[in-house]
């Protein structure tokens, strides 16, 4: 008689996808499969050749090829192939954990003694000698279920460890896999990898069963001991045995490919874990929004909250503030707004971590009025505030400039028991007042340093002398950077660029020597390098390799304002062809990427120069221009120079002087009605402009 059976088949097919910077996911259909089958017309089917079984990065391999494909692949993929399931053996599920059945000495009525004894033996000397002393008191005799009680009740991982070896010297019972467990668990605790994995070696030697506690516990204590390569190591071991990972061994590996810089890896086993029924959880999501925020990918952030709302996986607070770390790292305050409101919905209240993330992107965006609403906000609805957050929201302040909320701020910090000014505090507020000018105020918050005991740190040095040099007090500068230095401040590039940059103000000599002693004190290379380029004899080569050397030792950050300041110099005494020579060198050993671009419109970027550096690239870029015109070269329809507006409150206004320039020049340039900070000239009013300049 012939049977009928029927399954359900999973069949996954890829969905091609025009963006290439997200994965490619999979969606599933389900079909029906009828068999039918009878004695008389079923044959014996051959074997076939046995296969090894594939390690876990080759069985990842095919499926993260599809998942992430590079820039250059095609966005159609191979046709996937169907899976045909056994219709007599039911689908394995991703969490059919193999645990132990519960020991029945939980009704064992020795417990309370036994509980005693155990804590007898953590209370005792950590040698092997006093343990075994106090091992000889021990009440009943050590069967199977009393010596579990026993060693799951010991609290050092050093008594569990010693009780484990004492159990096996006895040979009381067969020794099992739950023992080994409870022991690795403890030594987890202790961060004790070497012993763990010395276990486990024993049990596969003497053919005790690794199962699935076995596994995570190995796996969670690597990752735990920052040792990744051991964590996926053990992974792929378990893999080959055939245990399927449990949901805290899918989220530490998960997490564990990140902190590797795995990301097809991270993608794979996501996409396999959950085709095979596994349900992430909040700890899963908060690795990949970790990983996709730490790349910058907005669009794989994107994609984890879609996936949690596709899986009806409700965010916690850790997750929320991992997402909000990550939008910060990706540069989207509007999506980090968004997500706060989200946040807000739910029911949840932010913690100190999540309003230290939001304020840190609205200050670094420079959303001066959001970050009004959210200072208003935190009062009105009294959120916890911590010491990190005060001066976040400090820094906040002064990268927008908000005098007042910043001074009410610090007010509040000297009132707290808990939260008072730090190094970092008062420097927030050295830079709040050097970068309005308000020198008073700024020496007042210096001396009141020096009062309660506050050390002064380079950035706030560096803050004060920018302010000094401003108000050309350049006595109090030389008495400030010799305070600085003589409490151990050591002068770093930022600071030799502040002091360069209050050269190109100086107006008398006298001043210039003041401020001059200081930087040969901080940088005498720099110093050096000033005198050679002032020098009547000039040569071009000899700067060229000067100027190589001493871009080589300066931090990537500070190159660029090095090379501007330099220039500034050169114009501030007279030295024009100097100062083009020095941002030829500048371009030449790219510090200034993207200054000219050639697209349907030419244009001139100099939003990352000093006002200095900015002219000289204007007037470089206009003797390119005339040349192109006298070899008759194919010109745009239209020019344009980007200076960018400055969205800081005291920002100079690189804008307000290349504008002045260009009408000393009588440039055809205008300011564009489209875009602030951006001057567009059309190339029948720029040519002939540029024509009368070639006669002159």
């Amino acid at each position: 008689m012939a049977a009928s059976l029927s399954t359900g088949l999973d069949v996954h097919f890829a969905i091609p996808q025009s963006d290439t910077k997200r994965p490619i996911f999979f969606t599933r259909r389900k079909f029906t499969i009828y068999c039918n089958s009878s004695k008389s017309s079923s044959k014996p089917p051959q074997n076939p050749p046995v296969k090894r079984t594939a390690s876990l990065s080759e069985q990842l391999q095919p499926l993260s090829t599809t998942t992430l494909p590079k820039k250059d692949q095609a966005g159609l993929l191979s046709k996937p192939k169907s899976t045909w399931v056994n219709p007599t053996k039911p689908k394995r599920s991703v969490l059919s954990l193999q645990r132990q059945t519960r020991s029945p000495y939980a009704y064992n009525p020795k417990v309370r003694e036994l509980k005693l004894f155990a804590n007898k033996l953590s209370d005792c000397d950590n040698s092997e000698e006093a343990f075994l002393s106090v091992l000889e008191e021990i009440p009943l005799e050590p069967t199977r279920e009393n010596a579990l009680l026993i060693l799951n009740s010991l609290k050092p991982w050093q008594k569990t460890h010693l009780f484990l070896n004492w159990i096996k010297t006895k040979n009381l019972f067969p020794m099992e896999t739950i023992f080994y467990n409870v022991t690795m668990k403890s030594l987890r605790f202790g961060r004790q990898f070497e012993l763990i994995e010395e276990l486990a070696n024993e049990m596969v030697s003497n053919e005790i069963p690794l199962d699935n506690i076995t596994y995570s516990t190995i796996i969670t204590c690597a990752k735990r001991c920052n040792l990744f390569d051991k964590a996926v190591e053990w992974f792929e071991r378990m893999y080959k045995t055939g245990l399927m990972p449990d949901e805290v061994t899918y989220s530490a590996v998960l997490d564990v490919y990140a902190k590797l810089g795995k990301a097809e890896e991270v993608v794979s086993l996501y996409e396999r874990g959950v085709a095979s029924g596994w349900k992430p959880d909040p700890i899963a999501f908060s690795v990949l929004a970790k990983m996709y925020g730490e790349a910058g990918d907005y669009d794989g952030i994107r994609y984890v909250l879609q996936e949690m709302k596709s899986l009806g996986v409700r965010p916690n607070l850790v997750v929320y503030n991992t997402l909000l770390e990550a939008m910060g790292k990706a540069g989207k305050p509007g999506l980090a707004r968004s997500l706060f409101q989200e946040l807000l919905e739910s029911g949840l209240t932010p913690n100190e971590k999540t309003l230290t993330s939001l304020a840190k992107i609205y200050g670094k965006a420079r959303w001066a009025k959001d970050a009004l609403e959210l200072w208003e906000e935190m009062k009105s609805k009294n959120w916890p505030m911590d010491f990190i957050l005060y001066n976040t929201l400090l820094t906040m302040c002064a990268d927008i400039g908000l005098v007042e909320e910043a001074e009410q701020l610090f007010l509040d910090m000297k009132k707290s028991q808990h939260c008072r000014p730090d190094s970092w505090s008062y420097t927030a507020m050295l830079k709040i007042y050097g970068s309005g000018g308000n020198v008073g105020k700024a020496m007042e918050f210096f001396e009141e340093m020096s009062e309660v005991g506050v050390e002064l740190n380079v950035m706030g040095t560096t803050c004060l002398i920018q302010c000094l040099g401003k108000a050309g007090r350049m006595d109090e500068l030389v008495k400030v950077f010799s305070v600085s230095v003589e409490h151990g401040i050591k002068p770093d590039d930022r600071l030799c660029g502040c002091l360069l940059s209050v050269v190109s103000r100086c107006e008398s000599r006298a001043d210039v020597d003041k401020v001059l002693a200081c930087l040969h004190r901080a940088n005498p290379r720099l110093v050096g390098f000033l005198k050679l380029i002032e020098e009547e004899v000039y040569c071009l080569d000899t700067v060229k390799e000067e100027f190589k050397g001493i871009i080589s030792d300066t931090k990537d950050d500070a190159r660029r304002p090095f090379c501007n300041c330099l220039i500034d110099i050169c114009l501030s005494k007279n030295l024009n062809k100097r100062a083009h020579d020095l941002l030829y060198l500048g371009t030449l050993y790219g510090l200034y990427p993207g200054l000219y671009n050639k697209t349907a419109e030419w244009s001139l970027d100099v939003r990352s120069l000093s006002v200095g550096a900015a002219q000289t690239a204007l007037e470089e870029w206009m003797g390119t221009l005339a040349k192109t015109i006298k070899h008759e070269e194919a010109l745009p329809l239209l020019f344009s120079a980007q200076t960018g507006t400055g969205t800081h409150k005291f920002s100079q206004g690189l804008s307000n002087s290349f504008a002045s320039h260009l009408k000393k020049l009588a440039a055809p340039f205008r300011q564009s009605e489209e875009k602030a900070g951006c001057f567009v000239a059309k190339r029948e009013d720029l040519v002939p402009w540029l024509r009368s300049r070639l006669q002159t």
